[in-house]
């Protein structure tokens, strides 16, 4: 990311283990995500009331691998699903959404329980460890429309404090370039296929993951100690391995 070099540094390791079955971080394995800055934003100075028990949000921010991984690892997240955000049902699918052109951006749906963390909280850290927000229709080695930054709001409230936080960081000087993450209309959320879920922690061996997305989970631990948990809350207990990387 282009980061002002004033940024405060701390460097951090990913620990590993094996808890109940799901491959965690393991400091072997973590090549170029052995080590992480840590960057500090400041935090929404709004947050729109939350009334209920359970709210859900709609994350995009470059490939959808690493930005469920993250979420995944948040205190008060009892589901992140990865898949289609911005176009149709009909063309929610991997093979088609690849090509661009869809509308649809790879997102996370996140399931969250705002008396533990809030919309204002998760934006926090999708700013500060998930996705650069200065990416036009791009995020580290990906390019297309499908990996753009971009926030779709599942109520008003919600959006208000969206549109508010990025006004909030415009006025900072935490990016050399302008912020670009978009506020789009909800259209809808489709699951992606079975073998996409999970797939930071059923993959930490892949080149992809350990250069781009573990480094995302140890920055979580390290920016936000509070709300991170070493136990990633999964969508399922196993999933399809032997995919091509990407």
């Amino acid at each position: 990311m282009d980061r002002i070099a004033s940024t405060a540094i701390l460097v951090v390791t990913a620990a590993g283990g094996m808890i109940g079955g799901a491959a965690l971080l393991r400091a072997t394995r973590v090549e170029a995500a052995a080590t992480q800055a840590v960057f500090r934003i400041p935090a929404p100075t709004f947050q729109a009331p939350e009334a209920a028990k359970r709210e859900t949000a709609v994350f995009a921010g470059g490939c959808f691998w690493g930005v469920q991984g993250v979420f995944q690892h948040v205190r008060g997240v009892s589901s992140a699903v990865s898949g289609y955000a911005g176009g149709d049902r009909a063309s929610a699918r991997y093979a088609v959404v690849s090509r661009g052109g869809t509308g649809h951006a790879e997102a996370v749906k996140v399931t969250y329980d705002p008396r533990q963390v809030s919309y204002g909280q998760l934006l926090h850290v999708f700013f500060s460890v998930v996705a650069d927000p200065t990416m036009l229709n791009a995020q580290g080695p990906d390019r297309g429309t499908q990996y753009r930054s971009a926030l779709f709001p599942q109520s008003p409230g919600q959006r208000e404090t969206a549109e508010r936080y990025i006004a909030q960081l415009g006025r900072t000087d935490a990016w050399r370039r302008p912020i670009v993450t978009r506020v789009e209309p909800f259209k809808g959320f489709y699951p992606a296929e079975a073998y996409h879920q999970d797939y930071l922690t059923l993959h930490p061996d892949s080149s992809y993951i350990r250069r781009n997305d573990l480094p995302k989970v140890a920055a979580l631990k390290a920016t936000f100690p509070a709300l991170y948990r070493s136990a990633p809350v999964l969508v399922s207990g196993r999933g399809t391995s032997g995919q091509q990387d990407r």
